[in-house]
């Protein structure tokens, strides 16, 4: 009977729904410690608190490296620390967050309702194109239009997307789907992220709006 006990025991720390428990924990500790870098935290102090994500995320990945969620929160670090960072120190970690991002991909491209592709979407064209970078506009549009049709009403599809539309010039559809943004539902236990990506989306809308 005891030795049933500890072999119950070990079963049931060593199952799969106790592994997906806690990285669901720590994925949505790293997405709260993100939202409060992104949002709440001052610009010249972003890039320190981003640094310390990434390697926070980069030790989550280390401990579950099928795990799609894993990747794709890293990637988000690398990209968000790439932009607090700027210069050419950025375009490494924009690379770094590109690979993981397609390994991501490769695995599952449905994980988080297509975070995937908003990343690498965003990311394709953000970066400069060759010789610099690896940007690229068309391969950006069907990343972006891919998440879209994963999580058509998703805030940060459409964000992304109403993004993408406003730097290729298209201003009335890009205020469409920040509009679509605005009116995304609110995503459980994500609270702080959807305030401060609907104050970006309320932004980018008041300026569009005046020049349209």
């Amino acid at each position: 009977m005891k030795n049933m006990m500890l072999l119950l025991s070990f079963i049931t720390l060593n199952s799969p729904v106790f592994a997906d428990e806690r990285l669901d924990s720590e994925i949505m500790r790293i997405q709260h410690a993100w939202a409060k870098a992104r949002y709440q935290t001052p610009e010249d102090a972003q890039e320190s608190a981003f640094k310390i994500l990434t390697e926070e995320a980069h030790q989550l990945t280390v401990s579950n490296p099928n795990a799609p969620e894993a990747l794709i929160w890293e990637a988000i670090t690398n990209s968000s620390y790439a932009r607090a960072k700027g210069g050419m120190g950025a375009l490494k970690l924009a690379q770094k967050s590109r690979d993981l991002l397609l390994a991501a991909e490769k695995i599952n491209p449905q994980a988080l309702q297509g975070a995937a592709y908003i990343s690498l979407g965003t990311l394709y064209y953000r970066v400069p194109g060759w010789p610099m970078g690896f940007g690229d506009k068309k391969k950006a549009k069907e990343y972006l239009e891919k998440a879209l049709e994963i999580n058509p009403a998703g805030i940060d599809s459409n964000y992304f997307y109403a993004g993408f539309l406003d730097a290729q010039g298209d201003h009335v559809k890009a205020i469409e789907y920040y509009k679509k943004a605005l009116a995304a539902p609110s995503r459980p236990g994500r609270e702080d992220a959807d305030i401060g990506r609907k104050k970006e989306a309320e932004d980018a809308l008041k300026v569009l709006e005046a020049k349209v």
